[in-house]
């Protein structure tokens, strides 16, 4: 009894329907086809196993066929038998392998043999395959017969690399490119096969298979074929093919990834301890552990991805899944990702797989271990801040009743959202947190309607004047209630001044008050920063760039200006274009984001344009983000409640600003001081540090 064929032998398609995966190929063959518009040569490319010489084949059939011109070979015709699937072949259908068959004397021959008419067929088709094994001397002996050849002579040229075909051979073929068959098409053949061939296929053992074959389909029926050969009575199983392909089982990836979300060391050092007892291969498992950090990739940014099929898992797997992508965070899961896939490279001739597998497992076990750990660390609080809220174990909780005094001591707040509405917004996350947890810890206290209203008073005099019926600062800490409207110091704020001498009359409980955005400047959207926060925080930035870099704290200060700022893009404007083209060609944005950093805690990306209007001083001031007339107005009766705004806040709004005098970059230098640099080209200290080149030389000899 003979053996039977391989699967791929087997199955081999017929037509051009029977193909998979190619549509963009056949579709315009088979009209090419079916209107008789034939090239002379083609040339077929792509990966191995994904029907080029099948292809090449059915296109013979096709041209040879009695009944043509047709889309599809018949199939009863002489012609189409003889090149049908177990079929003796035709002598008019030349298969050459140009790997064994690429050099110059061969290709004089086929050049000699091509001239002779067909025997029996319409057309003499040769199929060269691997044709890119054919040398250069070989092609440049084809090429005038494959540019003019007799009526009677087709070329199908079939590579993996078309880059290696020479251009003039490649200029006269039509190209048609291959691509890998797609996992979801693959699958439902497999599929197909099995019910064909009376085998049951698990489908938890399908994605296993279709990996292994990584898109080609001759590879991939190929570990079929090996799975369905050592299948028992119950078919092919997921512990048969897991055991075979030699993955790693979804147990121990399902034991890993908890492991790693609970920060469980012990766990997740037994499980690679698992790994090498049990013989398996510590890089399979790492690429096995980056396929489903990839899979929770996916799930956490598209949570709907097993519903649209853009994850194709069993449904048991599917329910894990989703369970362990709530577990990590976005940053989490791609800097585990990360470590992952630079372990593998060093995985290659590695002697201590092992070692390397652990040090693996440190790595993400240790987030703040490098920079991307902290930055996903900060990532989650500034993120978590942006909403307004602070974790639960942040905030104070003040479990010590209020003092009635200071109740009393109050001045009411008038019950409105208008206040609300115009209080200034705050300048960091953090600090709209700690307002909205002391508007909550002072919501139930209780306020009498029947005191009377106090004339309007500055924001400082309400705070000194709460200040003296408060409980002293050595009593047990109290939440505040929510700060006052102030704004931006001016650079020469008014002096104190006292309240007019009125008269005081007072005014009912329920007065209207003024619109909210009358009484309050636009304001960033929440959580985030507006272009006016980052030129008050400029100066803070420029020393801390000072400090990192004296050249760019030079230019910066002296020929930039903050310009706007589009969500995670900072603009930075310069005087001209020269300074812009120092700026970027010294890598001066590198340390503009390191200052950004560690001032604000941000990662922007930095933008630098030519804007000739700058101001560079104004830039280097923190400017007021009201006129002065309006800082010195007192604040409406609804808006001077501040109470429990810091000690700070109080003291630089009594003390007169002062503007600092910009700072001289060379008031420390010294005659004496040694030059830096002194064996450097004066040409390569001007390129590398202000982007200077050559233009011409002038002899002045």
């Amino acid at each position: 009894m003979d053996a039977p064929l391989a699967l791929y032998r087997r199955y081999r398609p017929e037509t051009f329907a029977e193909v998979i995966g190619q549509e963009h190929v056949t579709d315009p063959l088979r009209h090419a086809l079916a209107a008789n518009r034939v090239n002379h040569a083609y040339l077929f490319s792509g990966p191995r196993g994904c029907g080029k010489t099948t292809s090449a084949r059915i296109l013979a059939r096709a041209l040879n066929c009695e009944q043509a011109p047709v889309s599809d070979p018949c199939g009863e015709c002489q012609s189409c038998r003889d090149l049908a699937r177990g079929g003796p072949g035709s002598v008019d259908v030349i298969e050459i392998d140009a790997a064994s068959h690429g050099g110059v004397d061969d290709a004089r021959d086929l050049r000699e043999r091509a001239f002779f008419a067909p025997i029996s067929s319409r057309y003499k088709v040769y199929i060269i395959d691997e044709a890119h094994m054919v040398s250069p001397q070989g092609f440049n002996a084809l090429l005038k017969l494959v540019e003019e050849p007799p009526p009677h002579l087709k070329f199908i040229f079939a590579t993996t690399e078309p880059d290696k075909v020479i251009g003039t051979i490649r200029s006269r073929t039509h190209h048609y490119p291959f691509r890998l068959v797609p996992p979801k098409a693959l699958g439902d053949y497999l599929n197909q096969l099995c019910e064909a061939e009376g085998v049951r296929l698990e489908p938890a053992a399908l994605p296993l298979v279709v990996r292994a074959g990584a898109g080609s389909v001759r590879d991939t029926l190929s570990v079929l074929d090996q799975l369905l050969g050592g299948a028992g009575p119950e078919g092919v199983t997921y512990d048969l093919a897991v055991q075979l392909l030699g993955y790693t089982p979804d147990s121990l990836l399902d034991e890993a990834v908890g492991a790693f979300g609970a920060s469980d060391g012990a766990t997740v050092f037994g499980v690679v301890d698992k790994i090498i007892e049990s013989g398996q291969d510590p890089r399979r498992f790492a690429e096995d552990l980056l396929q489903r950090l990839r899979d929770l990739v996916v799930l956490r940014a598209v949570p709907d991805a097993l519903v649209t099929g853009l994850l194709d898992v069993p449904g048991d797997r599917a329910e894990r899944l989703q369970g362990q992508a709530t577990s990590f965070g976005p940053a989490d899961l791609t800097r585990m990702a990360d470590i992952v896939n630079a372990a593998l490279t060093e995985f290659r001739g590695a002697t201590a797989p092992r070692l390397l597998l652990e040090l693996m497992c440190a790595r993400i076990l240790v987030p703040a271990s490098d920079a991307s750990g902290v930055v996903a660390r900060v990532d989650r609080l500034e993120k978590r801040l942006s909403m307004g809220g602070v974790p639960a174990d942040q905030v104070p909780v003040d479990t010590r009743p209020a003092p009635a005094p200071s109740v009393a001591a109050a001045p009411p707040a008038p019950q409105s959202s208008a206040p609300q509405a115009s209080a200034a917004q705050p300048s960091s996350p953090r600090e709209a947190a700690l307002r909205q947890a002391g508007a909550a810890a002072s919501a139930p206290v209780a306020e009498p309607d029947d005191v009377p209203e106090p004339p309007d008073l500055p924001p400082w005099d309400v705070e000194e004047q709460v200040g003296r019926s408060a409980p002293p600062e050595d009593a047990a800490p109290t939440l505040s209630a929510p700060e006052p409207p102030t704004q931006p110091q001016p650079q020469q704020p008014q002096p104190h001044q006292p309240p007019s001498p009125q008269p005081q009359t007072q005014q009912p409980r329920h007065r209207p008050e003024p619109p909210a955005q009358q009484s309050a400047p636009a304001a960033p959207a929440a959580g985030g920063m507006g272009v006016a926060d980052v030129r008050r925080l400029w100066p803070e930035v420029l020393e801390v760039i000072k400090g990192l870099r004296r050249f760019t704290w030079i230019m910066l200060s002296q020929n930039a200006q903050v310009q706007a700022l589009d969500g995670q893009t900072l603009t930075i404007a310069l005087v001209n274009a020269g300074a812009r083209d120092s700026f970027v060609a010294s890598g001066s944005a590198e340390y503009v984001q390191q200052a950004l950093q560690q001032v604000i805690g941000v990662q922007w990306r930095i933008e630098a344009i030519v804007d000739p209007s700058v101001d560079p001083r104004a830039a280097s001031t923190p400017q007021p983000s009201a006129p002065a007339a309006q800082q010195a107005a007192p604040a409406p009766s609804g808006q001077g409640r501040g109470v429990g705004a810091p000690e700070a806040v109080r003291q630089a709004m009594r003390e007169p600003g002062s503007v600092a005098p910009p700072e001289d970059p060379d008031l420390a230098a010294h005659p004496d001081d040694p030059v830096v640099d002194q064996g450097a080209d004066p040409e390569q200290l001007l390129s590398r540090e202000l982007g200077a080149r050559v233009i011409d030389e002038i002899d002045h000899g």
